[in-house]
């Protein structure tokens, strides 16, 4: 699992061509602010707005997340972990008045940078719908 990418997947990159098309100018792997071994996928530092793209596998789709028939109780445990340590960065960050987006991998690259530009410009109010779509 080290070897896998990290950061620039092909969603990542869809999403950062999409802003920066939009003229919106960001930051790419910033440490998280009181925990320097997690990064802010694509983050807006002037106006605190720390957007992630989740894989579906890794952290658990509803929709498209699957589970390994084999040693499927450490999977299990595993996603676990990475949903509950995404809980905690959302908190971290939104305790130090950051507003946090969420997007899936497989949501479209144009929506979810609606979504973004909305609270980049000052047009949504971070607690409305900023985080995840459900």
């Amino acid at each position: 699992m080290s070897t896998l990418a990290r950061g620039d997947t092909a969603p990542e990159m869809a999403l950062r061509r999409e802003l920066h098309r939009r003229g919106l100018r960001y930051r790419v792997q910033l440490h998280v602010p009181g925990n320097r071994r997690r990064r802010i996928d694509v983050a807006f530092t002037r106006v605190k707005v720390a957007v992630f793209v989740d894989g579906c596998f890794w952290h658990g789709c509803p929709d498209h997340g699957h589970r390994p028939a084999t040693n499927r109780e450490w999977w299990d445990w595993k996603i676990q972990r990475n949903r509950e340590r995404d809980a905690d960065t959302n908190t971290l960050l939104e305790s130090q008045g950051w507003a946090v987006v969420r997007v899936w991998e497989h949501e479209d690259a144009r929506a979810a940078a609606d979504r973004i530009e909305l609270l980049v410009r000052g047009d949504l109010s971070p607690g409305a719908g900023a985080t995840r779509p459900s």
